[in-house]
C-alpha cells in the first residue's frame, strides 16, 4: 500500500481533480441532452413532420460543431502540451490564436450556409415530404445565425477544460439550457409557435452563452486567459500550424463521420416518415446512453495531453486504463437505468405503433453495443489524438465510416431489407472496426513520442 502511494505521489491528477474534471463535464452533457429530449417532446406536440424537419437540419448542425470542437481540440492540446511541459506563455498565446482563427472560419461557414440554404433542403435531405420540408427550412433559417456563437463557445470551453477548470463550462451550460427551455415553453405552449419556438430560443442561448464565456476567460486570474493587446491576434503561423496539426485531421475525422451521417439520413428518409421519427427520437436517447463516454472524450484531451506535455508515458498509460474503467462502470449503470424507462420515452412521445416499436428495437441494439463496444471505439482515440497520434484515427476513423457504416448500411437497410433497423447494424459493425483498429494501435506503443510543440 506504501508503494503505491509513493507512486502516485507525483500524478499530474489525483482522484479528486479527475473527480472535479468529469463530474461537471458529465453534468454538462446531460444538461444539453435533456435539452434536446425536450425541445424534441415539444417540437413534436406540433407533429411528427415538425420532428423530422429538426431533426434533419439538427444533423447539419452538428456536422459544423465538430468542425469547431475539432479545431477547439487542437487548440487545447497544443495549450495543455504547453502546461505539461511548464510553457504558460506559449499556452496562453495558442488560446488567444485558437479564439480568433475558429472565429473567422465560422463567420465564412455562416454565409456559405445562407447561400447553399436550397442545396441543403432539395439535395442533401434527399426525398423527404413537403411538410418536413417546410420545417426544416423554417429551423435552418433561424438556426444557421448561430453557427459564430457555437465556435466562439466551443473554443473557450475548450480552454476551460485544458485548465481542468471544467465547473466555469458546466454553469454556462446551466445558464444556456435555462433560456432554452424556458424559451421553448413560452413560444411552444404560449404564443403557440411551431418550429419557429424551438429554433429562437435555441439561437438566443448560444449566443448568451458565447459572449458570457467569452468574457470570463479575460479575466486574468485564470492559468489561461485571453487578452485585450491587438498584438495577440496577429497571425503566427508556426501557432496556428500546431493547433491545425491536430485541428485538421481530427476535424475531417469528425466531419466525415457526420456529413456519413447525413448521407445514412437520406436513406432512412427513403423509408418514410415513421422511420425518420424513430431515428430521431432513438437517437436522442441514444445520447444518454453513451452520455459518460462523450464526457470522458472531453476530460481525455487535458488529462493525457499533459502527461505528453511533461513526456511521462508512465502516467499517460495509467490515465487511459483509469478513465476506461469509469467510463465502462458509469455507462453499463446508466444504460441499465434507460433500458428500465424505455416504456416511459415511448409514452412520452405518443409515437405511433410501428413507429414505437421501431424505437424500441434500435435502443435495444445500441444500449447493449455501447455498454460493450463504445468506449473503446470513441474514448481510446481520444487519448491517441491528445498525445499527438491523429492520423492514424483519422484514417481509420473516414475508412471504416465509409465502408462500414454508410456502405454497409445500404446492403443492410435497403437490399436486405432491414430498414432504419439495418442502418443502425451498419453503425455498430463501424463500431466493432474501430475498436480493433484503436486497441492495435495503443498495444503496439506507435503512439507515443508524437507531440505537436
Amino acid at each position: 500500500m506504501r508503494k503505491r502511494q509513493i507512486d502516485s505521489s507525483g500524478f499530474l491528477f489525483s482522484n479528486k481533480a479527475l473527480a472535479a474534471l468529469i463530474l461537471p463535464l458529465m453534468v454538462e452533457q446531460l444538461l444539453a441532452i435533456l435539452v434536446g429530449l425536450m425541445d424534441s417532446i415539444m417540437t413534436a406536440s406540433v407533429g411528427e413532420s415538425a420532428v423530422s424537419g429538426v431533426s434533419l437540419v439538427d444533423s447539419v448542425m452538428m456536422l459544423f460543431m465538430t468542425i469547431f470542437s475539432s479545431l477547439a481540440t487542437g487548440g487545447a492540446v497544443v495549450a495543455g502540451q504547453y502546461l505539461g511541459r511548464k510553457e504558460p506563455d506559449n499556452a496562453k498565446k495558442s488560446v488567444n490564436q485558437l479564439v480568433w482563427f475558429v472565429t473567422l472560419v465560422s463567420v465564412v461557414i455562416t454565409v456559405l450556409v445562407y447561400l447553399f440554404r436550397p442545396f441543403i433542403l432539395n439535395t442533401l435531405f434527399g426525398q423527404i415530404e413537403p411538410d418536413v420540408r417546410h420545417h426544416a427550412d423554417t429551423y435552418l433559417l433561424i438556426v444557421s445565425a448561430s453557427i459564430p456563437f457555437i465556435s466562439l463557445y466551443s473554443a473557450v470551453a475548450s480552454v476551460f477544460r485544458a485548465m481542468g477548470n471544467s465547473g466555469v463550462t458546466m454553469r454556462v451550460s446551466i445558464l444556456i439550457n435555462i433560456i432554452n427551455i424556458t424559451g421553448n415553453a413560452i413560444l411552444i405552449y404560449g404564443f403557440k409557435c411551431g418550429t419557429e419556438g424551438v429554433a429562437v430560443p435555441t439561437l438566443l442561448s448560444r449566443i448568451v452563452g458565447a459572449v458570457l464565456i467569452t468574457v470570463l476567460l479575460f479575466d486574468k486570474k485564470h492559468e489561461l486567459h485571453l487578452s485585450f493587446d491587438p498584438k495577440i491576434y496577429r497571425f503566427d503561423k508556426n501557432m496556428i500550424r500546431r493547433i491545425l496539426y491536430i485541428g485538421v485531421p481530427n476535424g475531417l475525422e469528425n466531419s466525415m463521420f457526420q456529413l456519413g451521417k447525413i448521407l445514412v439520413l437520406s436513406l432512412v428518409s427513403t423509408f418514410g416518415t415513421y422511420a425518420i421519427t424513430a431515428n430521431a427520437v432513438a437517437n436522442v436517447f441514444a445520447s444518454f446512453q453513451v452520455l459518460p463516454g462523450t464526457a470522458m472524450t472531453l476530460a481525455a484531451t487535458p488529462v493525457i495531453s499533459k502527461c505528453v506535455g511533461a513526456n511521462d508515458y508512465s502516467q499517460a498509460k495509467y490515465y487511459v486504463k483509469k478513465l476506461h474503467i469509469i467510463t465502462y462502470i458509469c455507462m453499463a449503470l446508466l444504460g441499465l437505468v434507460i433500458f428500465a424507462a424505455i416504456p416511459l420515452i415511448l409514452f412520452a412521445y405518443d409515437l405511433s405503433d410501428l413507429t414505437a416499436a421501431t424505437t424500441q428495437n434500435l435502443l435495444l441494439l445500441h444500449g447493449i453495443c455501447a455498454i460493450v463496444i463504445w468506449p473503446v471505439a470513441f474514448v481510446l482515440p481520444t487519448m491517441l489524438r491528445a498525445s499527438g497520434d491523429v492520423k492514424f484515427s483519422m484514417i481509420v476513423s473516414v475508412a471504416s465510416m465509409w465502408i462500414c457504416r454508410i456502405v454497409m448500411s445500404y446492403i443492410f437497410g435497403k437490399f436486405l431489407g432491414f430498414g432504419v433497423f439495418g442502418v443502425w447494424m451498419a453503425m455498430i459493425l463501424d463500431w466493432i472496426v474501430r475498436s480493433a483498429c484503436f486497441l492495435f494501435r495503443y498495444f503496439s506503443g506507435k503512439w507515443k513520442n508524437r507531440t505537436v510543440i
